[in-house]
């Protein structure tokens, strides 16, 4: 972020190396050119788990990956349109991501909410990665307006729509913003900290809570944004 509190845009293209990555921010904002797949636990687990073949080459065709779920509809045999793209949390993902940056090479993972700190240092800082964050709820059909076409679609009868490996043509694609960088630094983290700092003055008197679901802490050190 610029220290005049103007947000710093930058625009890449999706084989970046390291030296389109390193003068980025935590706290920038991202727009995106080039070509994008999606990958997230079906297609991790068919590749890192069960062994399959990439179905395409990465990270010549791509080096980012998105978590997230396209809203698809066949327009003809094989043909389809994607009018909103939906990140999903990425967190979930934390146990294939070593393996997955082995074998795709990738460069930029975009989802929502982060990862954690340990997943920054042990997978994207070796492997000179990047993560992006969409921005807020309900931005689906605003990000759907940078995605120009499907190029192909991969194990769509096996993983089904939401699963499947979509890989898209995508121009001015975003707003994203920079959660994590080259060394690690995260976004969220820091923000969690400032806000942690004052949360008892917050809570100061309040009870516990008397319905809970399953797993839930009283602990408010825990908070997220």
């Amino acid at each position: 972020m610029a220290e005049d509190g103007i947000l710093n845009t930058v625009r890449l293209g999706t084989n970046p190396d390291r030296a389109d990555l390193e003068p980025l921010k935590i706290g920038d904002v991202v727009y995106l050119s080039g070509v994008i797949y999606t990958g997230r636990e079906g297609v991790y687990m068919r590749v890192v788990e069960d062994g399959a073949a990439l179905p395409l080459d990465l990270p010549a065709v791509s080096a980012v990956n998105f978590h997230c779920s396209p809203a698809a509809a066949e327009r003809a045999a094989g043909e389809y349109d994607v009018s909103a793209v939906t990140a999903t949390a990425s967190f979930r993902f934390s146990k294939w991501l070593g393996d997955w940056f082995d074998v795709s090479g990738a460069k930029l993972i975009i989802g929502k909410g982060g990862m954690s700190p340990e997943d920054y240092k042990q997978h994207f800082v070796p492997n000179d990665a990047v993560y992006l964050t969409t921005v807020g709820y309900g931005t689906g059909a605003l990000l759907g307006r940078g995605v120009k076409r499907v190029k192909e679609v991969h194990w769509l009868e096996e993983l089904g729509i939401a699963q499947a490996m979509w890989v898209l043509e995508v121009e001015a694609f975003g707003p994203f913003l920079v959660e994590s960088d080259l060394q690690g630094n995260s976004l969220f983290e820091r923000e969690n900290e400032r806000i942690a700092a004052r949360l008892p003055e917050v809570y100061a008197g309040t009870k516990p809570a008397v319905l809970k679901r399953f797993g839930e802490t009283d602990d408010r050190g825990d908070e997220l944004i």
